[in-house]
């Protein structure tokens, strides 16, 4: 593997890296430095480099309302030449809020502005500040609180579904079966499906009709893992004809709840910028000097 190729998979694993939203964020590292003042966030991330923290991060305040700028700053321990700090915010709704890249000073120091005006930053809660430079173990992140927007909620259709609907991730999906009963059911986001266990004591059918506000775009039914023909789609209205013994339907579509299309469209450019940097930039370590 040659060194351009060897940069443009780490510039990719870089980019990738900010859609996980996990606990990978929080690998060993101590608290970031919150609301710190200025000689304590200094002092924080030198503390941070003698114990060999490979990237801090601290705000200028704990807490915002709508229409103010909250101050990034952090400082890393080595310098890796070419590669830049990738911030990502997460909401109290666990979306991403924004993605962005810093240039690493000489000093070994970063500093960004985030606008808290945004539609983005519409929900009160707490939002976290993930900054990553180049794997994960070079990560930390920061949490800040914001209000005086609108109050965060989680669930968003009532909490008890009729007894005609099922509930699917706090989703009432409307349903009829005969020929066995509906146990449980899940969305499956990275599918955009519907996921629906069964008992099935003999052959029998089961309609769904989920709102386009749950699933849109219905095109395909797996029964228990396989293509299955015997089905009707009108619009969002499915009908499945199943066999007894039958455990689980998936109805697939090009939409479900939650979707973050914008946001993967807005990642997915910064991973493109990064391979196309850093391949610039391997070409011109390379190139002759006379």
């Amino acid at each position: 593997m040659n060194s351009r190729t060897s940069f443009a998979l780490l510039a990719i694993l870089t980019a990738v890296g900010t859609l996980t939203i996990s606990s990978a964020y929080a690998v060993d590292l101590p608290p970031a430095c919150v609301g710190c003042a200025q000689d304590e966030a200094k002092a924080s991330a030198k503390k941070s480099l003698m114990d060999a923290i490979p990237i801090s991060v601290w705000t200028d305040k704990t807490e915002y309302n709508h229409n103010e700028i909250i101050t990034v700053t952090g400082q890393v321990a080595n310098i890796a030449s070419g590669y830049p700090v990738t911030v990502t915010v997460v909401s109290p709704l666990n979306s991403i809020v924004t993605v962005n890249q810093i240039t690493v000073a000489a000093d070994k120091s970063f500093e960004t502005t985030l606008n808290t005006a945004s539609a983005m930053w519409k929900h009160d809660g707490t939002y976290t500040i993930k900054v990553n430079y180049g794997s994960v173990e070079k990560s930390n992140s920061v949490q800040v609180e914001l209000t005086g927007g609108i109050a965060t909620s989680i669930q968003t259709t009532p909490s008890k579904c009729s007894t005609n609907e099922i509930t699917a991730d706090g989703q009432c999906i409307p349903f009829t079966i005969s020929g066995g009963v509906v146990k449980s059911a899940t969305i499956n986001t990275n599918d955009k499906s519907i996921v629906i266990n069964i008992d099935a004591k003999e052959d029998g059918k089961l309609t769904v009709t989920p709102s386009k506000k749950v699933q849109d775009g219905i095109f395909m039914v797996l029964v228990d893992g396989e293509q299955w023909d015997d089905v009707e789609i009108d619009g969002n209205k499915v009908t499945i004809m199943f066999l007894a013994g039958a455990e689980k339907i998936e109805i697939i579509g090009t939409f479900v709840i939650p979707e973050f299309g914008t946001i993967t469209a807005m990642i997915l450019a910064v991973a493109i910028i990064s391979i196309i940097a850093v391949s610039a930039k391997s070409r011109l370590s390379i190139m002759p000097r006379y």
